[in-house]
């Protein structure tokens, strides 16, 4: 695939190879999560799934300052509590989309991620962080909370503890805390993070699809049964690796000691 781009109202999407970039693009309201943005995510995912010359998704945010800086707080102020029901789930259909997806999906993590912005990031399978960004949860200080999965995200990511503080008390906190706290993988210098995180995508883009995506199934699976469902799933995970020609080529390579050439059959 050659390098291409296409541009939507609040989306824009960028093809490096077979890595596709997805850019929240509303840089005058901090890249805020609109119906129209989580509609338009939630589209561009499906066709990433879909498209079989995508290996790996990369998610951020327009402009130097913000990843995405919450939900439109201007668009939801007039919701009814049923409309306001109705927006949290179609945020969270959005976000279990992402965490779904067949493919890694890596949160580039430009500047704030904070409300639904860092719920967004938390949806990814991983998330590298500038270390000028900052996260947090500050729905109580609108009189909400959060909505878009935030608070069960963060209680499997960070824990009890650091839920508690992070959404009782509203406050962001920096890169380094979060990287401490197991809420981002990786956090890097601001002028360093798009080429760090395009090697890393890189790396993952050249590895067995078919393996990738069934320890994104086992892991998703593990997490949301007990151990002996979880065990079994990747017991018959593991199996079906056998039919496949990328199993036949890297156990060949790795005997020959050569590099594996994995087309994702």
């Amino acid at each position: 695939m050659t390098d291409s781009a296409q541009n939507d109202a609040v989306l824009l999407t960028t093809d490096h190879g077979a890595i596709r970039i997805l850019t929240v693009h509303r840089p005058d309201k901090l890249n805020a999560l609109n119906l129209a943005t989580l509609d338009a995510l939630h589209r561009a995912f499906d066709a990433a799934a879909a498209d079989p010359a995508v290996r790996v998704v990369i998610l951020t945010g327009s402009g130097p300052k913000a990843f995405v800086a919450g939900a439109d707080i201007a668009e939801m102020h007039a919701l009814t509590p049923v409309e306001g029901r109705d927006f949290s789930l179609r945020g969270q259909r959005m976000m279990r989309r992402i965490e779904r997806m067949p493919k890694p999906v890596i949160a580039m993590v430009n500047g704030f991620a904070l409300g639904g912005g860092l719920e967004l990031a938390m949806s990814c399978h991983l998330r590298i962080a500038s270390d000028t960004a900052k996260v947090g949860q500050p729905e109580i200080n609108l009189g909400l909370i959060p909505g878009f999965g935030g608070t069960q995200r963060l209680l499997r990511l960070a824990g009890r503890a650091a839920t508690l503080e992070l959404c009782l008390a509203g406050a962001p906190i920096d890169a380094a805390r979060a990287l401490h706290l197991g809420i981002v993988n990786r956090v890097v210098p601001a002028a360093e993070l798009e080429s760090h995180v395009m090697a890393f995508a890189e790396q993952l883009a050249n590895a067995a699809p078919l393996a990738m995506r069934g320890i994104l199934d086992c892991i998703a699976v593990g997490g949301e049964c007990g151990i002996e469902e979880g065990l079994e799933y990747e017991s018959a995970q593991f199996g079906l690796m056998f039919a496949t020609d990328d199993m036949r080529e890297g156990t060949t390579a790795f005997l020959e000691r050569r590099k594996p050439a994995f087309n994702g059959r």
